[in-house]
């Protein structure tokens, strides 16, 4: 064998693992599920910077709402350029188990990589003098007027839809829902009088509660929030166990490879140290969280799925096609 078609053959062998080791090669496309101005594209804006810098190559944000973010996973799980991923949210998972028929295997054909952060939600009413001043006070109001008090949210199947079921269910109330088009509908119509409770992320609504034009009742975290002290958990009000919260993570199309895994990895370690990514995440209430590992993500996302799943049984929710 000659010495220049061994020097060939040499490197022929090397070029793959040379062009597998410069991942991401080029842009990388960052898909969230749900409007700008969101909670969740802001977070996705916030880490986005890092990723970039820590991967050396562009991180785009790209808005694709509908459907509970269930379209922008279907992207993401019919993605095949090896540079697609996504920030999900447990919408997500509640979609993942509310909708009969989809396109894609939740479970299967997506692949939850790392925790981002997380914030409870918030039960509120308005800040008027007649209106309820703990959750025990709207409990017992509910009671005493049954199918009269009514529940607003941001649209049936919400995260917040599931959360306030989920509220009225450990304190064994029942409140009316009523779904609206967004958050500012369902204020406005908390302010009117037309509805006497909503359920909605604590970040989407924490100028309204700093500014007094709502009260908030209760958090549906396992621990009070910072910024908001004075709000007790449901769990504190109800005097039983109860946590739930919206959490961010980090997903990619089914069977990423390793070295993607490695270098996503480390670049979700740059954000967890990141000074201003954890501070700015903090200003909205959100807790940054540890990023943990790829089994352990894809093993509560799971989980997340199932539990959402078995509220859907229990209160006989009608899910769509």
């Amino acid at each position: 064998m000659t010495v220049m078609r061994r020097s060939l053959m040499l490197s022929a062998l090397a070029t793959p693992a040379l062009a597998q080791a410069r991942w991401p090669e080029r842009q990388v496309r960052f898909l969230q599920g749900f409007a700008p101005g969101g909670t969740t594209d802001i977070v996705a804006r916030i880490i986005a910077p890092v990723l970039q810098a820590s991967l050396g190559q562009p991180v785009v944000v790209e808005n694709r709402p509908g459907a509970g973010s269930m379209l922008a996973a279907e992207t993401l799980a019919r993605a095949t350029d090896g540079h697609t991923l996504m920030l999900i949210n447990n919408g997500f998972a509640v979609s993942s188990a509310l909708y009969q028929r989809l396109a894609f295997n939740p479970r299967e054909d997506i692949a939850p990589l790392h925790m981002v952060a997380s914030i409870g939600l918030v039960l509120l009413v308005a800040n008027t003098p007649d209106a309820p001043r703990t959750l025990a006070e709207l409990i017992e109001r509910a009671r005493a007027r049954p199918g009269v008090l009514n529940l607003a949210t941001v649209g049936v199947g919400s995260t917040q839809h599931f959360v306030g079921e989920a509220v009225q269910a450990a304190g064994q109330f029942r409140l009316t829902h009523v779904p609206y088009r967004g958050t500012p509908a369902a204020l406005i119509a908390l302010r009117n009088g037309e509805v006497q409770a909503l359920s909605e992320t604590a970040s989407a609504v924490m100028g309204q509660i700093r500014g007094g034009e709502v009260r908030a009742l209760a958090i549906t975290s396992a621990r009070r929030s910072a910024l908001l002290p004075d709000v007790p958990t449901v769990a504190e009000s109800l005097g039983t166990a109860f946590e739930i919260e919206t959490w961010f993570a980090l997903a990619a199309p089914a069977r990423p490879s390793a070295l993607m895994l490695e270098r996503i990895a480390a670049a979700m370690a740059d954000v967890a140290a990141s000074t201003e990514a954890r501070e700015r995440l903090q200003t909205l209430g959100l807790a940054p969280r540890e990023p943990g590992t790829a089994a352990t993500t894809r093993t509560a996302v799971h989980a997340e799925i199932a539990r959402w799943a078995e509220v859907i049984e229990r209160t006989n929710m009608e899910r769509p096609a």
